[in-house]
């Protein structure tokens, strides 16, 4: 651990002899500062995306898992008499905290994104639709259905696990491709930092030549530019982070966007993870460096 420590406050510490190895300005500079902050971006955005589909996963889950539709399709002369069965039979059933059936208003309000406003639904055969609220450990459907058809015929019911389970599995699937995009841009971030460090590598292989000539070891100029480029990286990888927090706070608010935007961000603790972007970014740059100088290095030599 003190040794971890020592090793850790010397790369900040830097040696100026070393240093002058590599270029403190140009284009492995710009392009490392630049990488870092930009794939620091879009990584903050990548993991407001993985938490935004988590809680909407859990949300659609406890919504959907807490109510049931029924759905009576009788002749205009029964469909009183059927409604007022059904409520009856369901408030005796065990798992059903509460039943009530739509009003021609809600029901109008329903088909409406289909159908449009103003819908005549008096005179329409439309199905009389009977909310559902259950109780946390649920009901038996199995069981409802079976009284259900021995009492009232003309009523289906829907515990939404057909519409439950495809929504909850695509919430799950965008939560892991937003865990596989923070993987790829943290591939990506290494392979420009390698890039880069070795194009400063390669610009500067005079001054190299003159450091082994008096006894400089490659362990030596390699930490050198891991230290650079670390620090780099580090500084761009702060700037993209905030740039990405700032974005995420300006997204339009939940009760402006609806939808998918409803959520879209960090909520609470959440809001401290982006600050583990720039380490990470410095940790990726640092094994990215030091890998590609000393094998830069050893084909020089």
């Amino acid at each position: 651990m003190i040794g971890a420590l020592r090793r850790g406050l010397s790369l900040l510490a830097g040696d100026s002899q070393a240093d002058r190895a590599v270029p403190p300005t140009g284009f492995t500079a710009n392009l490392t500062v630049f990488t870092a902050g930009a794939m620091a971006f879009l990584a903050v955005f990548a993991l407001a995306l993985s938490l935004a589909a988590g809680r909407l996963a859990d949300r659609w889950g406890e919504e959907l898992a807490r109510t049931s539709t029924l759905r009576i399709s009788a002749p205009a002369e029964q469909m009183a008499a059927q409604t007022a069965a059904a409520i009856r039979l369901l408030e005796t059933t065990p798992g059903v905290a509460a039943a009530r059936a739509l009003t021609a208003d809600e029901q109008r309000d329903l088909l409406e994104p289909w159908f449009g406003p103003g819908l005549p639904i008096e005179s329409l055969p439309v199905p009389q639709l009977i909310e559902i609220i259950e109780v946390d450990d649920g009901f038996d459907p199995t069981g409802l259905r079976a009284r259900l058809q021995a009492e009232v015929p003309g009523a289906v019911l829907d515990d939404h696990t057909r519409w439950r389970e495809p929504l909850i599995e695509a919430a799950g699937r965008l939560r892991f491709l937003g865990g596989v995009c923070i993987v790829l841009i943290a591939l990506a971030t290494a392979a420009m930092i390698s890039l880069a460090a070795q194009a400063a590598l390669s610009a500067n292989a005079q001054v190299i030549r003159v450091l082994r000539l008096v006894g400089a070891r490659d362990a030596y100029i390699a930490r050198a530019f891991v230290r650079r480029f670390t620090l780099r990286a580090l500084t761009g990888a702060a700037v993209g982070t905030v740039a990405g927090m700032v974005a995420i706070l300006l997204l339009p608010r939940a009760d402006v966007a609806g939808g998918f935007l409803t959520g879209l961000g960090f909520q609470g603790w959440a809001w401290l993870l982006p600050f583990v972007i720039p380490p990470l970014a410095a940790v990726v740059a640092f094994a990215a460096t030091r890998s590609a100088a000393l094998r830069c290095l050893k084909e020089q030599s």
